[in-house]
Formats: structure tokens, sequence, C-alpha cells
């Protein structure tokens, strides 16, 4: 009998292990197991390079929402980013999307500036007022080449 104790003990052991695992694994995966509580709006953007899905949406320097996918426009040859928004923020029309890099060489990040005029953006609605990524590789790449023109100082001498 006292063999099965034993047994019983480690097995209680090992199913709580296997609960907490699974509990931190939900937890810092940021997986949310029956649906987010979150509402989709999108963005067009010319060029989304370095940016990927799960990158972070900011405002104000705050975490509101995550990129969700993205999708062409063939019409209008943009890029059309989904964005996944905490149901509580609010997002004016005139908002303004810019992605962003996080430090010198970090991840991209989206930033919206929530604008304050007009009305509410609503679930599906789309932001217009966007700015594209810097691309840092053509910048360095024109002013190591030359390419950058200087302007002159003196103009009037």
């Amino acid at each position: 009998m006292q063999k099965y104790a034993h047994e019983t003990v480690v097995g209680i052991f090992v199913i709580i292990g296997l609960v907490c695992v699974g509990y931190m694994a939900v937890k810092l995966g940021d997986v949310s197991l029956f649906g987010d509580n979150s509402y989709t709006i999108y963005a067009r953007f010319n060029s989304v390079s370095g940016l990927k899905a799960g990158n972070p949406v900011e405002m104000l320097g705050m975490e509101i929402g995550k990129v969700a996918a993205f999708k062409l426009d063939q019409d209008d040859l943009l890029a059309m980013v989904e964005l996944r928004i905490k149901p509580d923020i609010k997002i004016y029309e005139d908002a303004i999307a810019s992605i962003k890099t996080a430090g010198l060489i970090g991840d991209k990040y989206v930033s919206i500036d929530p604008g304050g005029g007009g009305g509410l953006l609503k679930p599906g609605d789309t932001i217009t007022e966007t700015e594209s990524p810097v691309d840092i590789g053509e910048l360095i790449s024109k002013y190591a080449f030359g390419d950058v023109k200087k302007e002159e100082v003196e103009k009037d001498e």
C-alpha cells in the first residue's frame, strides 16, 4: 500500500508541473484561448519592409495592439496592414500610422498618432494617413557613394 502512496504523490506533482508549464506557455506566448477581445482596423502603406505579423502597435509609447496580417491592394498598389487593437482604445479618423524601428537596428512596430478631430474609427475602417519606414540601408549607401547632395550654407557672400 505504501508503494502506491508514493506513486500517487509523484503523479500529483507531475500533473501540477504540467499545468504550470501549460499556463506559462499560454501567458508568455501571448496566446488567447477563448478568442481575443479586440477590434480590427487597417492601414495602407507604400512599403511594409521589415514589419511582421505579431509586431506591436503603439500609441503614445504604450502597446495597444498587434499587427495581425498583410494584404496586397492590387488596385492602388499598396500594402494593407491588419491591426488588432484593444477594445478600450479610441482612434480618430484623422489618425496617422507610421512604421518605426525600436532602437537603431531593432524590430519594427506601428506607431499611431491617435488624432483628435472628426469621428472615431469603427471596426473595419482604414487609416488613410500613413508614413512608410525609412530604409536605413538605402540612406547609408547614398551617403557612402556620394548620392546625397550637400546644400550650400553660404549663399550670398
